[in-house]
């Protein structure tokens, strides 16, 4: 599978100087709406496919494809209780990180299906369950997240908008690595399928 997504990520990169030639994304390369995501983009040096922007790129343009799809409260509960425990899966969310969590959500071109308020105002109450009670809020973050099991692309696309989020700064760390293969878990999908 990761050879799979690896090559889908090597024609996606080829077939971005000539936009939708057969690429996953009619919407073209930036579709998925995190500007701060992008940074990873410009890193690329012919490396063979494999590095994590070049799978952060995938991701968002599989995503965005599969944008129409993604309406129902139950991806949109558990995207933000993913990326919310991806913001504070180092023990630790200080306001400056909480605000640009915030805007890489509201921003997100996937998550546009839903009001900005209503994300906002799930991804907070997560967060502060986590600072206030890590291990608590961890395992309702996780409970969210499992309802979304019972649609696979919802599942995935859980997981697909957790890795976005996380790999927004141009890296994945190790704790957002544990906390994406922790959702994995939860909705029954093997982290490997991920890169992870």
């Amino acid at each position: 599978m990761w050879d799979r997504l690896k090559d889908q990520a090597r024609n996606l990169q080829q077939s971005r100087g000539g936009q939708g030639a057969g690429g996953p994304s009619p919407a073209g390369p930036g579709a998925g709406g995190l500007g701060a995501a992008g940074q990873g983009h410009g890193a690329r040096s012919g490396s063979g496919g494999g590095t994590k922007a070049q799978l952060v790129g995938l991701l968002k343009s599989q995503l965005a494809s599969a944008k129409a799809e993604l309406k129902s409260g139950a991806y949109r509960d558990a995207s933000m209780a993913m990326c919310a425990l991806v913001a504070a899966a180092d023990g630790h969310v200080d306001p400056s990180e909480r605000q640009r969590m915030e805007s890489m959500i509201v921003d997100n071109d996937v998550l546009r299906n839903f009001p900005p308020e209503q994300l906002r105002q799930r991804f907070n109450r997560h967060v502060d369950r986590l600072t206030a009670d890590f291990q608590a809020g961890r395992a309702e973050a996780l409970q969210e997240i499992a309802k979304a099991a019972k649609k696979p692309a919802e599942a995935r696309a859980v997981v697909q908008t957790g890795i976005v989020i996380a790999g927004a700064d141009g890296h994945i760390d190790q704790s957002e690595q544990q906390a994406v293969r922790e959702a994995c878990a939860a909705l029954g999908l093997s982290p490997a399928e991920f890169g992870m």
